[in-house]
């Protein structure tokens, strides 16, 4: 018996979905930062990058885009901590301090682990702030995985630039998924996913993105259950430099998500 991800194991997808790169940078001298290795397999880690700056904040679990790594935000971690949110972020196998090879069936596995230990060290090193899932583009796939399986501890969703549906998307980066067998169902099934999650949710998306249209965001906001829902269009941007568009109304989105969710007395 296969695996549930394992249509999308084959390579000429894993080639198009996946583009792993070492981290080769120094880590910013901060008393606020710490790496961690989490362990996923007897001989596989996942490299992750926790910036802190308070044990009361809102907790930030995130997981980015295909073509980047947690040291990409480490400009972002500071600014995040101003607004009172710790920044969590993980890579995947094969990407900055990860060992391994990515594949779809392990990124949709390790995620689950990924977050275990997230709770286990949040709660160790006495951080009571609530977890907020955010994923960016190839990253929603984890954020709304945890979200619709861990949904009774996830106090808040944010997807970023997110697919609400795989088979376009393949198809747009070159694999043909007729030839393969891939069916929508076979894939991620973001858009079901995220109807099982009812907590806060917040959208964003780029008008103009050229690689996940802005109507895959738009059918994730119409399909998510959550009461608490937003939909933030960043106009003029695409998929690459929506935070050079739309820095502002993004973080400020972020914030204002993440005190409803601390309540009043943030």
């Amino acid at each position: 018996m296969g695996t549930k991800y394992e249509v999308l194991d084959h390579p000429e997808v894993l080639a198009s979905i996946f583009h792993p790169r070492p981290e080769l940078g120094t880590r910013p001298n901060n008393d606020a930062i710490s790496d961690h290795l989490i362990w996923v397999d007897t001989d596989t880690h996942i490299g992750a990058r926790f910036h802190c700056a308070s044990r009361a904040g809102a907790n930030l679990l995130f997981f980015h885009g295909n073509g980047e790594i947690v040291a990409d935000y480490d400009e972002l971690g500071p600014v995040f901590g101003k607004l009172g949110i710790n920044l969590l972020a993980a890579d995947y196998r094969g990407y900055g301090l990860s060992n391994g090879t990515p594949r779809t069936s392990s990124m949709m596995a390790d995620c689950h682990l990924i977050y275990q230990y997230v709770c286990s060290w949040l709660q160790q090193q006495n951080h009571t702030g609530p977890l907020i899932i955010m994923g960016r583009s190839l990253g929603s796939a984890s954020a709304l995985e945890l979200a619709a399986e861990h949904h009774a501890s996830v106090s808040g969703l944010i997807i970023e630039s997110g697919f609400a549906y795989a088979t376009p998307l393949l198809r747009l980066l070159g694999v043909d998924t007729d030839k393969l067998g891939i069916k929508e169902e076979d894939g991620f099934v973001n858009i079901d996913k995220i109807r099982r999650y009812k907590g806060p949710t917040l959208i964003i998306h780029a008008e103009f993105d050229h690689i996940i249209p802005y109507s895959d965001g738009f059918d994730l906001y119409k399909a998510s259950a959550a009461q608490d829902k937003s939909l933030l269009k960043i106009e003029g941007a695409n998929h690459n430099d929506i935070l050079l568009r739309g820095f502002d109304s993004y973080m400020q989105t972020i914030e204002r998500l993440a005190h409803r969710i601390m309540g009043p007395n943030t």
